[in-house]
């Protein structure tokens, strides 16, 4: 069996190799038998020169059924021709990868296996015949009908595509968003359906499916049949083959429309706020800022759009906002923070922020939606009824400096009062001891007169 892996010398030449050849065609076949995938060795007719273990297991056949028989007894007549065609681009080639073959095995099952062959070549390195490595891939087609039935079942629209663009695969809903007919979106480039500029970003989104495995919120604007652009978002990851290799890639649609809606509602929303309203990432840099917010800062809005909030406030706030943004990640918002931003004026202005979420499609909190309130009215108001409150306690004071005076005097006048009320009392005391002492001399004056008498 040696002999048809490591071709035979001539004549002349049988007597040089003697040593070389047992040792060559021993490593051929121990590779060959010991490899763990199905290896045969055919002729350039195809017939199986040489076969494996793993090719007798595979199929299910004695060795003297599958050696010296072509390969076309195992395979249909449309296989047979796609082999001969692999065979002759392995002679003009020396490899051909992947391609298809379904044997039929000893107990009547068809098995689903690739084949990659190589060109078997004699000493003068002339392709005398093919190597070939099949791998079962009935593991890996029950995983692509699992896989080919979750698309197809999905709610979402899903297709699959390969390095070029093209659309090999689509679920029903592919069809319902865009309006066309399967005919019409399988084989065909992506780039039918969306512009020219869109088309490179989807190219650079292969890229990145290729470098990372994944690529996430891509933005498509798909041609529908009538005439409509539709507004999606492409989430895809990679489609492997076999060996792992990047093949092409799996791309889920969402429908963008009503959230679009959506976003400019809250647009409009955000743009005629009487408040100052900005929009900005998690790093604080402004995305989005209403007139209100240019009239309060007095910037432009280039001076103001994808700057960090940083540039307008002191280090010590900027480190408050970054909290702030912490708190609205966690718990969805903030209130009362309080923030001074500098004007174009170079004026400080005293302003409170209440920031709740910003989030994306799938709920992630991808930012934060600030209201800006002016507090120079109030720290005014505040200000004035702290003078007011100042003034009013020096005329408290003032009262009561006054009042301790004129309750001093009032406790002199009672005091004098008293004073008063006792010496009437004391001149009361003595005009009625004066009186009784006239009226007690008088009656002593009777009383001597009439002794005399």
């Amino acid at each position: 069996m040696s002999k048809y892996v490591v071709p035979q010398p001539s004549s002349e030449d049988q007597a040089d190799v003697t040593d070389t050849k047992p040792h060559g065609s021993l490593d051929a076949d121990i590779i060959i038998k010991n490899a763990p995938d199905p290896v045969f060795v055919s002729d350039l007719d195809g017939k199986i020169l040489l076969a494996n273990d793993a090719v007798y297991e595979l199929l299910g056949f004695r060795t003297d059924e599958v050696l010296e028989q072509s390969l076309s007894r195992f395979i249909s007549a449309e296989e047979t021709r796609e082999f001969t065609a692999a065979l002759r681009e392995v002679i003009e080639r020396g490899v051909t990868r992947n391609a298809r073959l379904n044997p039929l095995s000893a107990s009547g099952e068809i098995i689903s296996t690739s084949l990659n062959a190589s060109a078997l070549r004699d000493a003068d390195g002339k392709v005398i015949g093919a190597i070939g490595i099949l791998r079962d891939m009935r593991e890996l087609d029950r995983a692509r009908v699992y896989a080919d039935n979750l698309i197809k079942n999905a709610p979402d629209p899903v297709f699959v595509s390969d390095l070029d663009g093209k659309i090999q695969l689509a679920n029903d809903a592919v069809y319902e968003l865009l309006g066309f007919r399967t005919d019409e979106v399988l084989e065909q480039s992506l780039s039918r359906f969306i512009s020219a500029e869109e088309t490179r970003e989807f190219t650079a989104a292969l890229r990145e499916v290729i470098e990372r495995g994944v690529t996430r919120n891509a933005r498509l604007n798909p041609l529908s049949a009538s005439g409509e652009i539709i507004s999606t978002s492409l989430n895809a990851s990679a489609l492997r083959d076999a060996d792992g290799k990047v093949i092409g890639s799996i791309g889920i649609l969402r429908d963008m429309r009503e959230l679009d809606k959506a976003l400019a509602y809250s647009d409009n929303i955000i743009k005629n706020s009487p408040d100052p309203v900005f929009v900005s990432d998690l790093e604080g840099k402004i995305q989005l800022a209403n007139d209100a917010v240019y009239e309060l800062l007095g910037f432009r809005p280039d001076e103001v759009l994808e700057q960090s909030l940083s540039r307008f406030i002191s280090t010590e706030e900027a480190r408050e906002f970054l909290a702030a943004l912490r708190e609205v990640i966690e718990r969805g918002v903030t209130r009362n923070a309080r923030l001074n931003p500098r004007s174009a004026s170079n004026e400080v202005i005293p302003t409170t922020l209440n920031a709740s979420a910003l989030r994306d499609v799938d709920g992630k909190v991808i930012g934060a939606i600030g209201i800006l309130r002016d507090m120079r009215s109030y720290e005014k108001v505040v200000n004035d009824l702290q003078e007011s409150k100042a003034e009013l306690q020096e005329k408290i004071l003032d009262l009561e400096k006054f009042e301790e005076v004129v309750v001093g005097r009032e406790l002199k006048m009672i005091a004098l009062e008293k004073e008063i009320e006792n010496l009437k009392h004391q001149l009361d005391e003595a005009r009625r001891g004066h009186v009784a002492k006239r009226e007690n001399d008088s009656r002593a004056e009777r009383s001597q007169g009439g002794r005399w008498t």
